[in-house]
């Protein structure tokens, strides 16, 4: 067998749900495949981690879900490097999004065949996010899961600790501010996506991708928690902006403000508060994936949205 033309950091977070997964039939697969893992002692800063061996590696393949994801894409950003992803988290959207297979085995073939593929990232405030950002329900939903309840729970998860806080929820006023408009609305719950998928597997928006260069926005401005539960079936195909008490529309900078500071959920963690400056950044990283016209049209599961 030749030698691996290939070096990749092989980074695994043990904190993840599937965290535990043995990496064993993985680094055989990365081998046959022309790739050399290296694995340095693991460490809490993944960013820091990359940032030092950036130079001995041709790319960094990371086992985790998104919040994983999200925690890298700085030093991604930074030394350039291409992604893999070995999903082994509880949603894992981003792989969703890109059409990876959700089986840590199949993943990792396809990272030794597949071409390095050019995505954009959401920025608010100065934190990446490969998914979504939201305001209101969601945050509050982020805020309530605990990564206990994801290991044991899975997506489930989210729909258990979405029950629990559905009917608390109060309506809120946001001032969006995008393309020379500015329009004050009171909502549950505002969302910014750059991918496809969120929240185990919902759709921000039918045609939505992770590499068309849009913001898609969405504020849900429903009277009644229940009518929430109504608009489940739209928000899991993405059509919900069809409905008339969802406001949407695609854009590629926007601004939201509030009276009072409100956390923002982006993948899944709470990173910042309003006011929350939203930016696409087209095509800053590149991520080991299949050709965009093999990618489900919306495939997933999930319960509410994150």
């Amino acid at each position: 067998m030749s030698a691996p033309s290939r070096r990749a950091l092989l980074v695994c977070n043990a904190k993840a749900r599937n965290g535990g997964f043995s990496l064993d039939a993985v680094r055989t697969i990365l081998r046959a495949g022309g790739i050399e893992p290296v694995e340095p002692p693991p460490e809490a800063d993944c960013k820091a981690l990359i940032g030092r061996h950036a130079k001995e590696v041709d790319l960094v393949i990371l086992g985790g879900g998104d919040g994983t994801m999200n925690a890298a894409a700085p030093a991604l950003v930074e030394t350039g490097l291409p992604l893999g992803i070995l999903p082994l988290g509880t949603a894992n959207d981003l792989a969703r999004s890109l059409g990876l297979p959700l089986d840590p085995l199949a993943a990792a073939r396809v990272i030794t065949t597949a071409e390095a593929r050019p995505v954009d990232l959401g920025w608010v405030n100065g934190h990446y996010y490969f998914n979504v950002a939201s305001i209101g329900f969601s945050a509050e939903l982020a805020g309530s899961l605990t990564a206990e309840s994801k290991k044991t729970w899975g997506t489930l998860g989210y729909g258990i600790a979405a029950f629990r806080i559905l009917r608390r929820v109060r309506p809120f006023t946001v001032t969006i501010e995008h393309d020379g408009r500015v329009e004050k609305v009171t909502t549950i719950q505002v969302s910014v996506g750059n991918g496809r998928h969120y929240g185990g597997g919902m759709t921000v928006e039918e045609t939505a991708t992770v590499d068309d260069g849009k913001l898609d926005f969405y504020s849900l401005e429903v009277d009644h928690w229940w009518r929430l539960l109504a608009l489940l079936p739209a928000l899991r195909r993405g059509t919900h902006g069809r409905a008339e008490d969802v406001r949407a529309f695609q854009t590629t900078e926007i601004v939201l403000t509030t009276k009072k500071p409100r956390p923002v959920n982006t993948d899944g963690e709470l990173t910042t508060y309003t006011p929350a400056h939203f930016k696409v950044l087209p095509k800053i990283l590149k991520i080991l994936s299949p050709d965009p016209a093999s990618r489900p049209g919306a495939a997933g599961h999930g319960f509410l949205p994150l």
